[in-house]
């Protein structure tokens, strides 16, 4: 088993992070790609069909700020159970 000291819940942060970024840059590509296409295209229905994609799209911003709690939820669970675990592994409280 691999026990690497100092690293609680890194692993993790650093996937919701980059997974984060990914989201935001395929949500700014289809936002730029939908105002390009605004102005390319001369049929009424194909413009409401861009502009009905480029609002759902930039409702999607939306959701960063719960994104973001409950990544922090996630990390200080994981903070806990380790600091619960290496606390019963010092000796310091007797366990059953």
């Amino acid at each position: 088993m691999k026990k690497e000291r100092g690293t609680a819940g890194l692993n993790v942060l650093l996937s919701v992070v980059t997974l984060i970024f990914v989201i935001g840059l395929i949500v700014m590509v289809f936002a730029l790609m939908s105002g390009e296409l605004q102005g390319a295209t001369d049929d009424p229905t194909a413009i409401q069909v861009i502009n009905d994609t480029g609002s759902s799209i930039a409702g999607v911003t939306a959701w960063f700020p719960i994104i973001i709690v409950i990544t922090a939820m996630v990390v200080l669970i994981l903070l806990t159970v380790i600091i619960i675990t290496a606390i019963r592994g010092s000796g310091l409280i007797a366990s059953a």
